[in-house]
C-alpha cells in the first residue's frame, strides 16, 4: 500500500511536464514471510526466490548490518532539496520481527538523518498490534496502513490465519488500539471477487473505522498451468499458460465496484474521505499526473528492497529478471538511475497498445500498471485486464470530473459539487 501522508489532488503541486526529483523505497525487512495465509496474496509465494532459506522466520530476517548500510544510503539518495525521507516498512508482515527491530531503526535513521525530517509508515495486517505497540507508533509518528477488506463476512473469506481461521476479530482489536493512542492510519482493501458483490456496504463499513484515507487493491492474478515453476502467480512477460485465479476482481466488476462507491463519495464526502483512484481521477481531469504510479504516464521511481538487500524494480515486480541488485555490492544511486530501471520505468508509456493511445481516457488511467497487461486487444497487443472496468468508471465519473475541475477554476472547492448534486436531484424530483 501507498502510506504516503495524504497525497491527494487537494495538496499535489507537481505538473503533468515535470518529473519527479527523487525515488522511493518499500523495505520488506521479513521479506514474504507472514502470520497469515491469505487465499490471493500474491507475495507469499516470493519466499521461492530465496529456497535455500529453511528455518522461518529467523533466516527471512534483515539483518543489523543491512537494516544499517539501507538507512545511510538510502538517505543519502535523496535529494538535498527534499527534506523528507519516508521509509516504508511491508511484508510479509513486518511486525513479525518485533518493537525492538524497529527501534534500531528509528536508531540508525536519527544517526544518518543529516538534517532530514525522517518519516515511517508501516503497512500491517494488525494481527500482532497490541497497547506496547500502540504505544511505540504514536511516540514515534508512524502512519499506519492497516489491511482490512470490510465487514465480518467479507473480511474473513480470504483472509485467514495459519490454521484457517478469520482475523477480523484481531484485526479491529488493532484499529481499536490505533484510534486509542491517536496513531494515524489508512485502510487498504483488497478487492476480490467476494468483496466487489457489495461495495456501498464495504465503503460505509470503512468510514465507520475512523479514517479519512482508503485504498482499494485490485485481486488481478495469472496463475501458471505447469507445476514446475517456483512462481506460480505469473508476470506479465510469462510465455506459458496461465489463466485468472478464482479470487481476481472481473473487469465489470471492478468498474461497478468504483461507480457504485464514486456516486456515495461524490454525494457525501469529497473533500472529507480520500480515495486513491478518484484522487488520481481528478488530477488527471485538472491538467495533473496522477500521483499514483499505477495512473501516471511512467513509473520506476517506486522499488523496493527485500530482507537480504536485494532490489528490484517495483513490488509488483519481484521476479528475477527485475532484480537490479544488492545494496551490499551495487550503489543504490546506480540501480535507480541504472540503463535498466529507467527502460522498466519509460516501457510503461512505450509499450501501450494503440487502442489505449487512442481512448478518450488515456491521460487518466495510462493503461495501469505492466504487471496486469495479459489481456490482448484485436490486434494482438499487450491490454490491462481491468481494462473494461475502468473505462466504464471514467466515462461514468466524466461529468463530475469537468464539474470539479471547473469549481477548481473559479476558485472554489471541489466539495461544492456535492450541495450542485443536491440542488439538481430537488429540481428533477420537484418535476416528477
Amino acid at each position: 500500500m501507498d502510506t504516503s501522508k495524504n497525497l491527494n489532488f487537494f495538496t499535489a503541486k507537481k505538473s503533468i511536464d515535470k518529473g519527479r526529483k527523487h525515488f522511493h523505497m518499500m523495505i520488506k525487512p521479513i521479506g514474504a514471510v507472514c502470520n497469515l495465509n491469505c487465499t490471493y496474496c500474491y507475495y507469499l509465494e516470493k519466499m521461492n526466490i530465496y529456497k535455500d532459506k529453511t528455518d522461518m522466520p529467523n533466516k527471512f530476517r534483515m539483518s543489523d548490518s543491512i537494516l544499517e548500510e539501507y538507512t545511510k544510503v538510502y538517505i543519502k539518495s535523496q535529494p538535498i532539496e527534499n527534506p523528507r525521507v519516508v521509509f516504508a516498512w511491508q511484508g510479509g508482515e513486518a511486525t513479525m520481527l518485533g518493537i525492538d527491530f524497529f527501534r534500531k531503526a528509528i536508531k540508525f535513521q536519527n544517526k544518518y538523518s543529516d538534517g532530514r525530517r525522517i518519516e515511517n509508515t508501516l503497512q500491517t495486517n494488525g494481527m500482532l498490534i497490541d497497547e506496547e505497540w500502540g504505544k511505540f507508533l504514536s511516540e514515534n509518528n508512524f502512519l499506519v496502513g492497516i489491511s482490512i477488506d470490510g465487514p465480518k463476512n467479507i473480511h474473513n473469506y480470504y483472509r485467514k490465519n495459519i490454521g484457517g481461521k478469520g482475523s477480523y476479530d484481531r484485526v479491529m482489536q488493532s484499529i481499536y488500539i490505533l484510534n486509542k493512542y491517536k496513531v494515524q492510519f489508512n485502510t487498504m482493501s483488497v478487492v476480490s471477487n467476494i468483496t466487489a458483490k457489495d461495495p456501498v456496504k464495504v465503503y460505509r463499513f470503512l468510514k465507520s473505522l475512523g479514517t479519512t484515507w482508503l485504498q482499494f487493491s485490485p485481486i488481478q492474478e495469472r496463475r501458471a498451468t505447469d507445476d514446475n515453476v517456483d512462481l506460480k502467480l505469473v508476470a506479465n512477460d510469462y510465455e506459458g499458460e496461465a489463466k485468472v485465479t478464482k479470487e481476481s476482481v472481473r473487469p465489470k466488476e471492478w468498474g461497478n465496484f468504483l461507480i457504485k462507491i464514486f456516486d456515495e463519495w461524490v454525494r457525501n464526502d469529497v473533500g472529507k474521505i480520500f480515495i486513491k483512484e478518484f484522487d488520481a481521477a481528478l488530477e488527471a481531469w485538472c491538467g495533473f499526473m496522477p500521483s499514483s504510479c499505477i495512473h501516471s504516464k511512467y513509473c520506476g521511481d517506486g522499488l523496493i528492497i527485500e530482507h537480504n538487500g536485494d532490489v528490484y524494480s517495483c513490488d509488483h515486480h519481484v521476479y528475477p529478471q527485475y532484480k537490479l541488485g544488492n545494496i551490499l555490492e551495487t550503489d543504490l544511486l546506480d540501480m535507480a538511475n541504472s540503463d535498466k530501471q529507467k527502460e522498466f520505468g519509460h516501457n510503461k508509456y512505450e509499450t501501450l497498445s494503440k487502442k489505449c493511445l487512442s481512448c478518450d481516457y488515456l491521460t487518466a488511467c495510462y493503461g495501469e500498471c505492466p504487471k496486469h497487461r495479459f489481456n490482448k486487444t484485436k490486434e494482438g497487443e499487450d491490454q490491462a485486464y481491468l481494462c473494461e472496468g475502468y473505462y466504464a468508471f471514467y466515462e461514468h465519473i466524466a461529468p463530475y470530473m469537468h464539474v470539479m475541475r471547473t469549481l477548481k477554476k473559479i476558485g472554489k472547492a471541489p466539495a461544492e459539487i456535492m450541495d450542485l448534486i443536491k440542488l439538481q436531484e430537488k429540481e428533477e424530483q420537484k418535476k416528477k
